[in-house]
């Protein structure tokens, strides 16, 4: 009898420390992912410390256990724990890509056709489209909004750790502060701040005629069921009734995607749909990385799918400098992956809250913002098309007209036609850690406009 319930034990420990062993297992790509793709880009994309990195952005989790090895003359980054490895490597103009089913020898071989140099140099063009700012007043108490930037960047008022900081107040610049190791030529993350670009190059698209959202998408694999009914605009609003888990504490569907494949956009093709298209919202940056595979196939080139952005988009509204990273595959990482400085995130506020005309050029297609922020059916009124919206209210503070870009770990441009405000906050504020209090600096911005 002693012996039966001895060997039963034995097997209820053996069974769990299996199941524990397969779990941990199926986390090391993902650990291991994550860290060598955050470094590799915020060394050799942001120029940033990785001590300090890794004591900030990477000092939580197992991944603070991560070991990063980074390698400047093949900018590379190959980081190690228990036996789980990852190598993510940095490419002119792609920026930094997890080696996923693919050889360095071979994505290394892949060009960047980067559009021809701007025909104009910031430091000596005027704002917006370039960094010289006019002299000119608008309806703000600088001393009081001086006051919030100080609060917000040099004391733990609003908790959070922002590292960089802007409002515009009537299309100028009324304040500007960096924390201690960042200025205005360092590249930020995007983190999902990156779907409302998806959404700004779709209308492009849009209005040169060469994409249509409200067709079907024509993915082959989906012709044989109920996803031949998804449309472009379903993927855009969040509302394709595809199956997805969009948590980032664990292994997820979104967390897989990002460190554990090759093809963001394939992954999340191969997902089968739970509802009837445009019958049910759930976030999804699986769905903006299909659209921006979509996109890919409407061009006749991959140089000219790489150079689109850059030539419609970011050199008509002074982003010179922003890097739009890709997967393994070669597909822009649309849900996540744009590295700019501060004043490009604000001067893509610029963009939406102008209608979409920028330095008195149109860039968007006319109707293009009010469809980008009108409520997606099942949205409850806090979802447009890639952009997040206030109209039921999140932030009582802010009127109801404001929309924003939002990023995972605290990552907001948050634009108020209303009040013709934009307001930039970069850095590192995950909900799960010291969350930023957005509701007060908002209430505090929005009191300082006379």
């Amino acid at each position: 009898m002693k012996k039966r319930i001895i060997y039963s034990a034995l097997l209820v420990v053996l069974t769990g420390v299996t199941w524990g062993v397969l779990y941990l297992n199926s986390l090391l790509p993902i650990l291991t992912g994550y860290s060598a793709k955050y470094m590799c880009s915020a060394v050799f994309v942001s120029n940033r410390n990785p001590l300090e990195t890794e004591a900030v952005e990477l000092n939580f989790s197992l991944l603070r256990y991560v070991t990063n090895d980074i390698d400047y003359t093949a900018k590379s980054v190959t980081s190690h724990f228990l036996w789980g490895r990852s190598r993510a490597v940095f490419r002119e103009g792609f920026g930094s890509t997890l080696l996923r089913d693919v050889d360095e020898v071979s994505l290394k071989r892949q060009i960047f056709y980067s559009f021809p140099d701007f025909s104009y140099n910031q430091d000596t063009v005027l704002w917006p489209l370039g960094n010289r700012i006019p002299d000119r007043k608008t309806a703000v108490d600088k001393s009081a909004l001086a006051r919030v930037a100080d609060k917000l960047m040099k004391s733990n008022y609003y908790h959070g750790n922002a590292f960089a900081f802007i409002v515009i107040h009537d299309g100028i610049p009324a304040a500007e502060q960096y924390k201690i190791g960042f200025n205005g030529k360092t590249r930020f993350l995007s983190w999902s701040m990156a779907k409302s670009f998806t959404n700004a190059i779709a209308g492009i698209m849009v209005k040169e005629g060469i994409l249509n959202i409200h067709e079907n998408t024509g993915i082959a694999s989906w012709q044989h069921d109920a996803r031949k009914q998804i449309t472009i605009n379903n993927l855009m609003q969040m509302q394709s009734g595809l199956q997805w888990n969009e948590d980032y504490g664990n292994r997820s569907d979104v967390t897989t995607m990002l460190y554990n494949c090759k093809d963001f956009a394939g992954y999340a093709i191969n997902k089968t749909i739970e509802y009837p298209a445009g019958s049910n919202w759930y976030y999804s940056s699986g769905s903006t990385n299909i659209v921006n595979f979509l996109m890919r196939k409407h061009f006749i080139s991959d140089s000219a799918y790489y150079t689109f952005p850059y030539s419609r988009l970011f050199s008509k509204i002074g982003m010179p400098d922003a890097v739009f990273e890709t997967d393994a595959s070669g597909t822009r990482a649309g849900s996540s992956y744009i590295y700019a400085t501060a004043r490009d995130f604000a001067r893509f506020g610029l963009l939406y809250i102008q209608d979409g005309v920028f330095n008195g050029e149109r860039i968007l297609p006319e109707g293009w913002v009010r469809y980008s922020t009108t409520p997606a059916t099942h949205s409850k009124g806090n979802y447009g098309s890639l952009f997040w919206l206030n109209r039921g209210k999140y932030y009582l503070s802010a009127p109801a007209d404001m929309f924003s870009c939002n990023g995972h770990d605290g990552q907001r441009i948050f634009i108020i036609p209303s009040r013709s405000l934009v307001v930039v906050v970069l850095g590192y504020s995950p909900k799960s850690n010291n969350e930023m209090n957005f509701n007060l600096l908002l209430s505090d911005i929005l009191g300082t406009l006379r």
